[in-house]
């Protein structure tokens, strides 16, 4: 049973049992004393798996994060519903102290309290020692495992508010007005604490799960998000910032942030990455690449474009190829009777004329989710540089309407498989890196889904396109679809015709740039090291390595950005954005470079969807108006628990 546990353990046992539970339900509130609940180990493993269910569920789409920044747009008509779209409504200018959206503190709107998450933790580490059938060793896994998730829901507090109250100890009954009421810690005391949490725990867990146990938190894990941890901890939003938090103070007048740089502490992220990195690699984890068959609507193309399909396969599965060797660790914790994931509402619904009597419907394929015009102007074009920065892209055309070769025309080669033969579509579509047809569904490209290969065109009326008569309210806003999500093979109808695969959390391309950055930082100039990072990553996406493009004089618009640490910042931070779009990583680093109010205060544009020609859908308008300001960096503090405890200071602007 424990093969469909995977990350949170909660998976539904009902495949190979009986009833389909929430893990976290099985044992009814209020029915079972703690004594009772580690008594054995069985019931001692529902109490783990009460504190893995309090991992944020990013997979759900009006839950998730990863819609924050300036990647998704969704279904328009819900913008003034306030139970949808939350990551968005924040985007908007809509957060609330009174009822703070995805309001980790207290578990407002979207989001479940991880201090309760916390105090679970304390709960299992109080009473572990209890359970009678169960040896020391595997007690001292299981507790290393809770501790690491105590110290891991102390981080993801600490991202979303800054200083947060550190839970030193479990309250108990008895416990006094001063130890209920604490007042919050500094940035630095936090972050110790989480890191001591973690240095606990990592000694005593296995180094790798078995593929039973895939998503359970071991060493492999912890060292990987322990560095993460030191990346953010090192990044300019925690690391001297005066800017924004120099009048940020406590009781005592003294600042919640450190406002000195200090320049070691990349060093600190530095060697936390490379051994995380090392670990890895000897586990067997590295950049992945798809090893099996095509499939079958894509085998010509192989034989002929084989090169290019292999690259595109290597970025169309990455995600969606489950516990493929990149996956550092994921999140599987999906109710299979949920449609609510982002799996589904990107997918685009199955066009007449596909398939062989395949049962199609709203469900599982919602068509709603969309990418904003934006996302198609941030791919790299096919020499690995920005489009304003390659010499060979004509800015100034790139809206004007064109067709691909024909099937016969020998230029279509290096197309086949990748854009349809002889079809209408723009310049912006064409001579792009492979990234941008792996994860886009655009007009004049393929949409691999409901397994098939649709010939996805996005006008009015048109395959992917706005219907009225058949989904009035369920279409892609922008004419920009995301099928980087989308399992080649999922259908709609029932949840038993959809794909699993976990969420990465997080995956081996992130250590990689992570640790370009992080040596970017720390030294005066870049390196052949800091590229070589980088490259690992640009090698799979096809692309030429960083080095090589950045000093071509006659592709380069900047020449030799690469050559300096403030140009590198810019080429990684790009690439951070091209490889983990979608994934929910744009916003934080857009965060943790400060340059979020810049980046995400414009409105989002995409083509007219109504339109059914190019020329009538080609015509860029404003689908949504975003504001992002200093004061939404932190989230606010539910009233409710200024109210209830005096000693909270809110966070600023609230």
């Amino acid at each position: 049973m424990k093969t469909l546990l995977k990350v949170g353990l909660l998976v539904c046992a009902a495949l190979v049992s009986q009833s389909c539970t929430k893990f976290l339900d099985v044992v009814p509130d209020n029915t079972m004393t703690l004594e009772d609940l580690f008594d054995t180990r069985e019931t001692a493993y529902e109490a783990l798996a009460r504190v893995y269910n309090y991992i944020p569920r990013d997979d759900n789409t009006h839950s998730t994060t990863w819609t924050l920044g300036d990647e998704w747009v969704g279904r328009l008509d819900l913008n003034n519903t306030v139970g949808n779209l939350r990551a968005i409504r924040i985007m908007r200018g809509l957060q609330s102290a009174t009822s703070p959206q995805l309001g980790a503190w207290s578990g407002t709107q979207g989001t479940k309290s991880l201090y309760e998450g916390i105090r679970q933790c304390d709960v299992f580490l109080q009473n572990i020692h209890l359970v009678r059938d169960m040896g020391d060793g595997e007690k001292a896994e299981w507790t290393a495992q809770v501790k690491f998730l105590k110290g891991y829901y102390a981080f993801l507090l600490v991202q979303r508010y800054g200083p947060i109250v550190l839970p030193r100890e479990m309250v108990t009954p008895e416990a006094t007005r001063e130890q209920l009421f604490l007042p919050r810690s500094k940035v630095e005391e936090c972050f110790a604490y989480i890191l001591a949490l973690m240095d606990e725990a990592i000694p005593s867990l296995t180094e790798r799960t078995t593929e039973n146990n895939m998503g359970q938190i071991d060493q492999v894990v912890a060292k990987a998000i322990k560095a993460r941890v030191l990346f953010f901890r090192a990044s300019p939003f925690f690391n001297g910032n005066r800017e924004y938090f120099g009048d940020f103070l406590d009781r005592d007048g003294q600042p919640f942030f450190p406002l000195d740089y200090d320049n070691e502490k990349w060093k600190q992220a530095l060697d936390a990455i490379n051994e995380a990195i090392i670990l890895c690699e000897q586990n067997g984890l590295g950049i992945y690449h798809f090893e099996r068959e095509p499939f079958i609507y894509d085998r010509q193309a192989f034989e002929e474009n084989g090169e290019n399909m292999r690259t595109l396969y290597d970025l169309r599965m990455l995600i969606c190829d489950p516990w493929n060797r990149e996956l550092v660790w994921g999140y599987s914790n999906h109710d299979f009777y949920n449609q609510g994931e982002l799996a589904h509402s990107t997918n685009i619904r199955l066009p007449a004329g596909y398939g062989d009597g395949v049962i199609n419907t709203a469900a599982y394929s919602w068509q709603w989710m969309a990418a904003t015009y934006r996302m198609a102007e941030r791919y790299y074009t096919r020499n690995g540089l920005p489009i304003d920065e390659d010499l060979t892209f004509n800015m100034n055309t790139m809206h004007e309407l064109t067709r691909t070769p024909g099937v016969l025309d020998p230029e279509y080669k290096a197309m086949n498989g990748i854009m349809q033969p002889g079809a209408e579509t723009i310049n912006l579509y064409l001579n792009r890196e492979p990234r941008f047809y792996a994860n886009l569904g655009i007009t004049g490209g393929y949409w691999r889904a409901h397994t098939v290969r649709i010939n996805t065109m996005m006008y009015a009326g048109a395959d992917g396109g706005y219907n009225s008569s058949t989904h009035a309210t369920d279409f892609l806003s922008t004419g920009i679809g995301i099928q980087k999500l989308v399992h080649p093979e999922s259908q709609s109808n029932a949840w038993q015709r959809v794909i699993r695969f976990p969420y990465p959390l997080m995956r081996m391309a992130d250590l990689y740039l992570m640790k370009a950055e992080a040596l970017n930082e720390y030294n005066a100039a870049p390196t052949q090291e800091v590229y070589n990072a980088v490259n690992l990553v640009r090698e799979r996406a096809g692309i030429p390595n960083v080095e090589v493009v950045w000093s071509d004089p006659s592709l380069a618009r900047t020449v030799n950005k690469h050559l300096t640490k403030e140009g590198m910042r810019d080429i990684i931070l790009d690439e951070r954005a091209v490889e983990f779009a979608f994934e929910g990583q744009h916003f934080w680093d857009m965060w943790r470079h400060k340059r979020a109010v810049a980046e995400f205060s414009s409105p989002v544009w995409g083509w007219t969807h109504t339109g059914t020609t190019g020329e009538t859908f080609f015509v860029l308008e404003v689908k949504q108006a975003r504001r992002f300001t200093i004061t939404d960096y932190l989230w606010p503090i539910d009233l409710n628990e200024l109210n209830t405890n005096g000693n909270l200071i809110q966070n600023p602007g609230w």
